[in-house]
């Protein structure tokens, strides 16, 4: 590739000077991930990226465990590169456009994935895996998010169910019954414990776009609502996202959610250390990151439960974040590291390897069925059997769909929720404005 054509491919994925991924590109450089001859067995040393320590312990054992069994293919060393997720897609997109320097695997977080739906860079950087999911494609959750015109190009390796967290003593003490069926009844006990205590049972952010955005979508999501239909049109507009944020919006009102810029750092461990904070909706991975990493005492205090419905309908579960995996084609180590891939998500000793080192829930449907999935008790939540919340909740659980314009949604989104939550926006004028905002600034 030529200086000039690497700089025109720069500036139109946005690497030069701003702005979005747009425009086909990287056609000049047949993919961009080098050549050389194809690693078919024996010793190879796998380019692995990713943001997260969590998932270099998984794949660090899961190689291991592949070098160690009789009859093994490849002989794995990981050689990882650890960064922002943002930052490493940035790099290898670069470095596809060099032609050389790309990894062998890279870990997307789902916030950044749209990043490489537009101008092909997923379809010619990315190994399609159709093809390798053929055999488990009726049982795998989540692959909506990492598909591009219908092709799935990442695994994922949590399906990141929201449940509600609560301080079982704390609930006892207030007489706040476990088993509240809907968030509106909820909402009436939050509000009247929050006069008596001083206590919330959830919380709100306000701080930058993604955390604001991030909040509100979680709840939207079970409601029924979305950003994005399947076929990536703008869905926002509807009386779900309205109630939803009129619901939040009252929850802070009355003291039943707390209002805090970071829902993960230090105002969310203050919060929870000092016991304002009660109870919250969170993804599974909430656990370890959130709770046991900030507020170790607590231990055995803690419960999850589904979350309540909305009286209007809607899931009992959500979910929020994920990071899926993908494998570079076209490279000398793509099929070793697309076994490696294939035994650590799509089969049950990956998938149980991975619940074991790092907390990841299963994404094949018939794991929450397994009996070392249903048996495991977790010592932090009092010994409490989380396949008893974690299985009705992966049988009802929304669908997340992507769209390439998805940061441009939520800078669009984030002001209009922010001032609805401080009241000084009425929830369908916010849930407008953001709407137009979108559809004005997407094409730019």
């Amino acid at each position: 590739m030529s200086d000039v054509t690497r700089r025109a491919f720069l500036r139109r994925t946005g690497l030069i000077g701003g702005g979005l991924l747009a425009a086909p590109v990287l056609g000049a450089c047949g993919g961009g991930t080098g050549g050389g001859q194809a690693v078919t067995s024996g010793a190879v040393t796998i380019g692995f990226w990713t943001h997260d320590p969590g998932y270099v312990k998984t794949f660090t054992a899961s190689a291991k465990r592949l070098t160690d069994a009789p009859g093994g293919a490849f002989d794995y060393t990981l050689k990882t590169t650890q960064a922002d997720s943002e930052a490493l897609v940035t790099k290898m997109v670069s470095q596809g456009a060099a032609g050389t320097g790309t990894p062998d695997m890279i870990g997307i977080v789902i916030s950044v994935f749209p990043r490489v739906m537009t101008g092909g860079i997923g379809k010619q950087l990315l190994l399609d895996l159709d093809g390798l999911v053929a055999p488990v494609k009726d049982d795998l959750l989540r692959t909506a998010p990492y598909s591009i015109d219908g092709k799935l190009y990442a695994l994922e390796s949590d399906t990141c169910l929201s449940v509600m967290y609560y301080r079982e003593d704390e609930f006892k003490k207030n007489d706040i019954p476990e088993d509240v069926g809907t968030w509106e009844e909820l909402a009436e006990i939050g509000a009247r414990v929050h006069e008596k205590t001083g206590q919330s049972l959830g919380t709100v952010s306000t701080g930058d776009s993604t955390s604001i955005t991030n909040a509100f979508l979680q709840l939207l999501l079970q409601r029924g609502g979305g950003y994005f239909d399947e076929g990536g049109n703008l869905v926002l507009d509807s009386p779900e996202a309205v109630e939803v944020l009129d619901f939040m919006a009252k929850g802070v009102a009355s003291g039943f959610l707390l209002a805090l810029p970071d829902p993960y750092g230090a105002p969310n461990t203050a919060a929870l250390k000092n016991g304002k904070l009660i109870a919250t909706v969170m993804p599974n991975w909430y656990n370890v990151y959130g709770l046991q990493t900030n507020v170790p005492e607590q231990k055995g205090k803690w419960r999850i439960r589904n979350l309540p419905k909305f009286a209007g309908g809607g899931h009992i579960s959500s979910s929020l974040g994920g990071t899926g995996f993908a494998v570079l084609k076209d490279k000398p180590n793509t099929a070793a590291a697309t076994e490696l891939l294939k035994q650590t998500y799509l089969t049950r000793e990956g998938q149980l390897l991975r619940f074991q080192q790092g907390g990841f829930l299963p994404t094949l449907k018939p794991l929450y069925q397994d009996k070392d999935f249903l048996d495991f008790e977790d010592e932090y939540l009092g010994g409490q059997r989380l396949f008893d919340v974690y299985t009705p909740a992966s049988q009802d659980s929304p669908v997340f769909y992507q769209n390439a314009q998805l940061n441009v949604l939520i800078e669009a989104l984030g002001g209009p929720v922010l001032e609805t939550l401080q009241g000084k926006k009425k929830p369908a004028e916010a849930i407008k404005e953001a709407t137009a905002a979108y559809t004005s600034k997407k094409g730019n």
